[in-house]
């Protein structure tokens, strides 16, 4: 046998049959924990279970236990399509000893399981490739029930009929996008063959991290453990920067390609790569040896490529044009810093027009992806380190200046950041005062409060958000409606009220370079200046629109093992001001126009229609059913298209487009791809628009009626300023 079997296979042979074990002809099995992965285990418990770091420390005992296994066999098939039920019954002696193993560090249950899930991936990717040689019957009234959260786990031959019906509805949506058969095959076994080659690709550290993150999140769901590559991901995301040669890179077979150019970047600078250009080998320096990273993991690729600033890589790649069989090049690059600006905050300007009678308003737009913060460049007091505010600081700056009528801050599916970036956020509106408070284990409340009396922007404002708005944007959306700083317009926000902190597990064996990861760990819960927690029923908007996704489907209510909602005393703010006496008239005027606004009335409809498509939990494996819904959704985007251009209006650059090509992301053109995706972001945004509306609406009432602008506004000494 050309694999090593070890002692932990050998155990388990006495309960799994020795078909489960990995063969001589497949890839050899991530090994055992290393030295490193034990130690890092037992630091995890001692954090999460044996002390007070956690804001709310779980016991490690035999319920527990059994929920960590739980939640590491749906980490790995969340779906239920691969492992059997008589698979999970023989596992049981695995599940009971899951807290032994994360304590003492001997993690054998987990490469043990393994070990079956990736036979049984081996299996159905054999099973689904078979299917491929006949061509289904689409003529008869079957259904595919993809939603499998809560499903029992099925016997093989349940598991054959659930992917019979998968690759059923795989090829139909193929032959829908206008596919033969032949190269529906050629396709389809191509993917099938991709996911058998990721599972085989994993390493011992995907085992493992996946392993303790099952973990972490029994102990509450935005606990996590960070591998040191993962961590420096994260790290790199709240940055908004690294170093390297500024290229966004994908996988695409056994190839990685460049899927776009960053912007002042040194692959933007030097002007010799292009999107779609083929890396088949790194080396470093000017004189390093070459090595060929074809068939190599994405993020193997790129942590060659990533380096120290300064540093000259030298990359081998065929350009784009050329296809696979061009000529190799070379091009040699000194990697520099990279500013990640697309996630950065961004403006614009919105004119809406008056109704009758009134003037238009033109109104400043706030995008902001993240709460982000280069938390080492703000230790360094270095004088670009990257953060929302100050950017955000810059964009009101120029706002001001050109004299806008108002700002609305959109935080649509702005999961959270930094903690200290949502209170000096809030403290470009609001004069010095309290912003959130923060509430520790052990009880004790700190309130964390803008210190600086300078308000950047003191005129109209509005915040928008979504059920995506989490953590960050529900501390600065609540404690600007608190203040009655601004008017709150959306969907109820995520509800997720607790604060993470980031624990670097090297500072206890004193590690002089990165060994064994990072947790990041709840340690404490925040509480609005109002008393009210944001927790489970989030930030509530002053005007609601309809929501786009249920609350029982995503949200922090939907955690098995989120905090209770609850509330402590409030502290003493400035009120600038109440919007009840005027929501009302906001709310009138708002129908109205909705009932004109084409493209609120079409994001309705979709809405709609959304859910009740995922209401079904299924999709139809009958293709004239299935053909009757396409042509319907490809005449209704091409009708709204045509009425967009006899009204004059903003033309949606996707709608020639067809609503399903079937095929996954890297599947289609990665240049085609990445272009499409830049377009999007040029779509009608009809939630943006009439936000931008409503507050008009607010500055026009405010600014006619003084009397509603004296109940309003109590504080406010001049027309316009909504803070004084």
């Amino acid at each position: 046998m050309n694999y090593r079997v070890s002692a932990f296979l050998l155990a388990f042979a006495l309960t799994v049959p020795a078909a489960l074990l990995a063969r001589a002809d497949t890839p050899a099995l991530p090994s055992m924990a290393t030295a490193d992965q034990a130690t890092t285990s037992k630091l995890v418990y001692g954090l999460l279970s044996d002390s007070r770091y956690a804001y709310r420390p779980r016991p490690l005992d035999a319920a527990t236990s059994q929920d960590v296994f739980k939640r590491y066999l749906e980490s790995l098939d969340g779906g239920k399509q691969f492992f059997t039920r008589e698979d999970v019954e023989r596992f049981a002696p695995l599940a009971a000893g899951t807290g032994n193993a994360i304590r003492t560090g001997e993690l054998d249950p987990a490469f043990q399981v393994f070990a079956v899930y990736r036979q049984r991936v081996t299996e159905r990717v054999a099973y689904a490739r078979a299917l491929l040689k006949q061509e289904p019957d689409f003529t008869l009234d079957e259904r595919f029930e993809y939603d499998r959260k809560d499903v029992p786990w099925d016997n093989a031959t349940a598991l054959d009929e659930l992917w019979r019906k998968s690759v059923k509805n795989d090829w139909l949506r193929l032959k829908l996008a206008g596919k033969p058969a032949a190269d529906i095959r050629k396709t389809l076994d191509k993917r099938y063959e991709r996911l058998l080659k990721g599972i085989n690709e994993w390493k011992n550290e995907d085992v493992f991290s996946i392993f303790l993150n099952a973990y972490t999140s029994a102990v509450d769901p935005h606990t996590d453990y960070f591998t040191p590559r993962t961590a420096e991901n994260f790290n790199q995301a709240m940055s908004l920067s690294l170093e390297g040669i500024g290229a966004q890179l994908q996988r695409q077979d056994d190839v990685v390609v460049i899927r776009e150019i960053i912007a002042g970047g040194p692959a933007a600078v030097d002007g010799t790569l292009k999107p779609g250009d083929r890396i088949v080998g790194v080396g470093q320096g000017k004189s390093g040896t070459l090595e060929d990273v074809i068939g190599w993991r994405i993020d193997d690729v790129v942590a060659k490529i990533r380096g120290a600033k300064d540093t000259q890589v030298r990359l081998e790649y065929i350009p784009a044009a050329e296809g696979l069989d061009g000529k190799h090049r070379m091009v040699t690059l000194t990697r520099q810093k990279v500013r990640l600006a697309e996630q950065a905050a961004k403006g614009e300007t919105l004119t809406i027009p008056g109704a009758p009678g009134e003037g238009e308003r033109r109104i400043g737009i706030v995008k902001l992806p993240t709460f982000y913060q280069d938390f080492e460049g703000r230790r360094r007091n270095a004088t670009d380190y990257a953060s929302a505010t100050r950017d955000v600081a810059k964009l009101l700056a120029g706002f001001k200046a050109d004299k806008l009528d108002g700002v609305v801050l959109d935080l649509r599916n702005n999961g959270g950041g930094s903690l200290d970036e949502a209170i000096e956020l809030t403290g470009l509106f609001i004069e010095q005062g309290p912003v959130v408070q923060v509430r520790e284990s052990g009880g004790r409340v700190t309130v964390n409060s803008d210190r600086n009396p300078a308000v950047a922007w003191d005129g109209p404002l509005a915040v928008l958000i979504n059920r995506g708005s989490a953590s960050a944007s529900e501390i600065f959306a609540g404690a600007i409606q608190d203040y009655g700083r601004g008017l709150v317009i959306g969907e109820t926000s995520f509800g997720k009220g607790t604060v993470q902190n980031v624990v670097p597990l090297d500072r206890w064996p004193a590690s002089e370079k990165e060994r064994f990861g990072q947790v990041k760990l709840t340690i404490a819960q925040f509480f609005r200046v109002s008393g009210s927690s944001t927790q489970h029923k989030g930030v509530v908007p002053d005007l609601a629109f309809p929501a786009s996704v249920d609350a029982s489907e995503f949200g922090e209510s939907t955690y098995d093992n989120a905090l209770p909602w609850t509330r402590i005393a409030a502290v003493t703010h400035t009120r600038y001001g109440n919007f009840a006496p005027i929501l009302p008239r906001l709310e009138s005027r708002h129908a109205a126009r909705i009932q004109s606004e084409r493209e609120f009335q079409w994001w309705e409809e979709d809405v709609q229609q959304f859910r009740t498509e995922a209401a079904k939990k299924y999709l139809s494996l009958n293709e004239a059913e299935r053909r009757a819904e396409r042509d319907r959704q490809d005449t209704q985007r091409k009708q709204r298209q045509q009425i967009r251009k006899e009204l004059g209006l903003p033309l949606d650059p996707l709608a020639e487009d067809s609503s399903d090509d079937g095929l996954t992301g890297n599947e289609r053109d990665i240049v085609k791809d990445a272009e499409r995706e830049k377009a999007a972001e040029k779509r009608p945004d009809p939630l943006l628009r009439e936000s931008a509306a409503i507050l008009a609406d607010a500055v026009n009432l405010l600014e006619k009626d003084r009397p509603l602008s004296a109940q309003v506004l109590p504080q406010s000494t001049a027309p316009g300023r909504w803070a004084d």
